[in-house]
């Protein structure tokens, strides 16, 4: 984002904490994130963030809808209409202390399996777009097909790639169209709100949508099946899933059958990003993503499990 539209975007978080003030003393506002795909800006007790330049109303305003029906599970937006601003449009939210990343052993994973249980089980509104998870990892694979596809490890990510059924590649529906999912959960996306302490919700509404609810599982699982996630925190999350009468996966015994393939799809698409920056820095992949590119290899030998529903 230019210089300009992040001075515009810290003024419209401001007029949206101090509607009826000309003025404040709260300071300067504070840039959350500035990337290709979203622009965050927080003054006061407001964030304002500016959606990807590709984004359409008909697919956010859904999504925001969505969180403004469901304050349980979701952060609720201050205004259910985005705002347009130079070409993007701009979505206004009360601000929630997010997880500490410098503190991994109070990373709350029962409170995200709680929260997914939850929205997974809320019914999904007519009219709102499939879950983006498959399109973004399609995205990925494609920036490692035009930025990287001469790199050492990008044959196993490929062949990985091609071992997936086509509804996990975006190319054919899913299987599961009609229950409510994040569709890109991972840490960052918990905040307590109110701040400091108050109970955790998700965040980031952009991926949301109808699907296939182990893909909002599928992160954890993958740092599990790849060894990045100890054994104990994935047992934990999967277990508070399951108390929470989350769908996704049976209420006991094996949980793989339906994690295999989300999985498989979300160890391919970080480990596809891993490569393209690592080339665009000009560096060596390091050990974490090292450990994901050996993933990719030992899926090429094994045929992912395919079964995604079960009876509920």
């Amino acid at each position: 984002m230019t210089a300009d539209l992040l001075s515009e975007l810290a003024a419209k978080a401001r007029g949206a904490a101090h509607p009826r003030a000309e003025s404040c003393a709260c300071g300067a506002s504070v840039t959350l994130a500035d990337r290709p795909d979203a622009t965050v800006v927080r003054h006061a007790g407001t964030v304002a963030k500016a959606h990807a330049p590709d984004t359409t109303a008909a697919d956010l305003a859904p999504r925001v809808a969505v969180a403004a029906a469901l304050p349980g599970p979701l952060l609720p937006p201050l205004s259910p209409t985005p705002a347009p601003l130079h070409g993007r449009l701009v979505t206004f939210w009360p601000y929630g202390d997010p997880v500490d990343p410098d503190d991994p052993d109070a990373a709350p994973w029962e409170a995200a399996a709680a929260l997914l249980a939850t929205l997974h089980r809320s019914p999904a509104p007519a009219g709102l777009p499939p879950m983006r998870g498959p399109a973004k990892a399609a995205r990925a694979v494609t920036r490692l097909c035009e930025g990287a596809p001469e790199h050492p490890a990008a044959g196993p990510v490929l062949r990985a790639w091609d071992t997936l059924p086509a509804w996990a590649r975006d190319e054919g529906p899913m299987p599961d169209t009609t229950t409510l999912c994040h569709g890109d959960l991972h840490l960052g996306q918990l905040v307590r709100h109110p701040a400091p302490d108050g109970p955790w919700r998700l965040i980031d509404v952009d991926d949301l949508g109808t699907g296939v609810p182990a893909w909002d599982l599928a992160r954890p699982a993958a740092w599990y099946a790849c060894g990045l996630l100890p054994p104990e925190e994935w047992t934990r999350f999967l277990t508070a899933y399951r108390e929470a009468g989350g769908p996704a996966v049976p209420a006991d015994g094996d949980p793989w059958p339906a994690l295999d393939v989300p999985a498989r799809a979300l160890t391919v698409q970080t480990a596809a990003l891993a490569i393209t920056k690592a080339v665009a820095a000009d560096r060596d992949l390091d050990e974490v993503e090292q450990a994901l590119i050996d993933a990719c290899a030992r899926m090429c030998s094994v045929s992912p499990q395919l079964t995604t529903s079960f009876a509920k």
